[in-house]
């Protein structure tokens, strides 16, 4: 049964690892700073974007995982190596999130029915800090994200939370100057309410990942009619299409051709791979060839 695979090349502009580790560790200090500052202050939006910078490190964890794990050899156990285990770390840790929010939720509608003091000096000088700190981790993830799509999810995530931060401050001089307790809750929801689309996209991707599910981009039916315009192929069926992580996608099927030699079908071979990598982005082929074999001739 052919197959083949093409492997990732790093970007010149891959990030160090010192970065990446300085960052999370920024955002973790931060977390636990906000939520001591949230506790003292009686602000639940402060509270709310600790959890937003724990979420920047749990993405920066996983981006670092992603690169790690990729590292490491394939072996007899685990023949695909260990590239999902980002995929299991973020739903797992998206899921978590999604629990918080909504509990967060919760405790602001209390509020909002019970608005409860606050100290808005403590609310912005903790907020500010963390401003800081974000500011500080875009720029050591700024030249990474250039090339990197893992890394400029992480990268987005630091910038998101900058913005939450600067939410948070306006908040703070409101309270501060104006007593403006009620705007404490409204931010938390806020914060809340973003939290939740994240993870919730986070899940619903990393399922169809642990789902097996194809590409969203890449139709069977599509391939199956370009592959079936190669000259020597008579039918393409059985097929399946999956991600094995976010970058590698992995095809395989049944390939009927007339009675030729096998050196005949290592050259069709060539031909579907070169199709399937430029024109789909597919970077692993499994094919059997055949000759009136099947008798179910559908893709699926």
């Amino acid at each position: 049964m052919p197959h083949s695979h093409h492997g990732h090349k790093e970007g010149g502009n891959r990030i160090s690892d010192s970065r990446l580790f300085i960052t999370m560790v920024m955002n973790l200090v931060i977390t636990v700073a906000e939520i001591v500052g949230g506790v003292l202050s009686g602000s639940l939006s402060l509270i709310s974007d600790a959890l937003h910078n724990f979420s920047d490190a749990v993405a920066i964890i996983i981006s670092y995982a992603a690169i790690k794990l990729g590292e490491r050899p394939k072996n007899l156990r685990y023949t695909f190596g260990y590239k999902r285990a980002q995929i299991f770390a973020a739903l797992l840790n998206s899921s978590v999130l999604i629990l918080i929010s909504l509990y967060l939720l919760v405790e602001a509608y209390k509020r909002f029915v019970n608005p409860e003091h606050v100290e808005g000096g403590i609310m912005l000088a903790v907020a500010s800090v963390g401003l800081a700190a974000n500011i500080a981790g875009t720029l050591l993830l700024r030249r990474g994200a250039e090339g990197d799509m893992n890394i400029r999810s992480s990268y987005l995530h630091l910038l998101s939370d900058a913005l939450s931060s600067m939410g948070v401050i306006l908040g703070g001089i409101f309270i501060y100057f104006f007593g403006a307790f009620w705007i404490d809750p409204l931010l938390t929801v806020l914060i809340s309410l973003y939290i939740l689309k994240e993870s919730y996209t986070i899940v619903k991707e990393a399922s169809k990942i642990g789902l097996m599910a194809s590409p969203p981009n890449i139709s069977l039916d599509t391939i199956k009619n370009r592959l079936e315009e190669i000259d020597e192929i008579i039918n393409v069926h059985h097929g399946h299409l999956w991600q094995l992580d976010e970058k590698e996608v992995h095809f395989e099927a049944h390939v009927e051709v007339p009675n030729i030699t096998v050196s005949r079908t290592n050259e069709i071979l060539k031909k579907i791979e070169k199709i399937l990598r430029e024109e789909f982005g597919i970077t692993h082929v499994t094919v059997q060839f055949e000759h009136n074999i099947c008798e179910e001739k559908e893709i699926v």
